[in-house]
């Protein structure tokens, strides 16, 4: 081979070589379980005389682990709590201050038909999970559950629904794919897939026990 033939054949060489290193992916870092602490459950209780083509069968299985980018935390702890309609039991600063017992003196209990409760994260986060305690001192569904997330205030515009369980769509906002289901001590995890916001609103329109519409504590994780 000539020496001009050497040269042509080290150049396109190193040209493979500089593409490959170009198109080789970025390592992502796996995902890492979100620690979920989880209040005392209450021993007791009757079953409900409910059912819906929508109810999911009630799931006694401990919850899975949720997995989220490494540096998820919980971003929600003492944010500011707003609502459609005051409290008539408790305060909402309760919905965001960790305590997640079942007792009366922990639940906040906004008046009937549909109500939103809305957390102020004070600035926009990539959220990935919201975990929802409505109540748990026995055996209840809560009804039109939709959970969505903006960053505009009013939630009059750029509006993502993380959650909607409302299947024939008596609250206006759309109807919803998920189920209703049964409150235990475990709350509701929803899926947020990263959504970027700063405010989360919670819509509920009363239970199988009675109209009003109740929170013993709203976590969201995010970074």
């Amino acid at each position: 081979m000539s020496k001009k033939s050497m040269l042509w054949s080290a150049a396109l060489l190193a040209g493979f070589v500089c593409l490959g290193l170009a198109a080789a992916p970025v390592a992502v870092a796996d995902d890492v379980e979100i620690k979920i602490e989880l209040p005392e459950p209450f021993f007791g209780g009757t079953p409900i005389d409910y059912w819906s083509p929508n109810l999911e069968p009630e799931d006694f299985k401990d919850r899975p682990p949720f997995m989220a980018p490494e540096g998820t935390a919980l971003v929600s702890k003492d944010k500011p709590v707003t609502s459609s309609e005051a409290p008539l039991h408790g305060k909402l600063t309760q919905i965001t201050d960790g305590d997640k017992d079942y007792a009366r003196s922990s639940t906040v209990e906004i008046p009937g038909d549909l109500q939103w409760v809305q957390i102020d994260l004070e600035e926009e986060k990539e959220i990935y999970a919201l975990v929802v305690w409505h109540f748990h001192e026995g055996k209840r569904v809560y009804f039109d559950i939709v959970v969505q997330a903006s960053n505009d205030k009013e939630f009059s515009d750029g509006v993502t629904t993380i959650y909607n369980n409302d299947h024939d769509n008596s609250s206006g906002l759309g109807v919803g794919e998920d189920k209703e289901y049964q409150e235990n001590y475990q709350g509701r995890l929803m899926d947020a897939k990263g959504v970027s916001a700063r405010y989360v609103r919670l819509y509920s329109s009363g239970n199988t026990a009675d109209d009003f519409n109740h929170y013993v504590e709203v976590e969201v994780y995010g970074k």
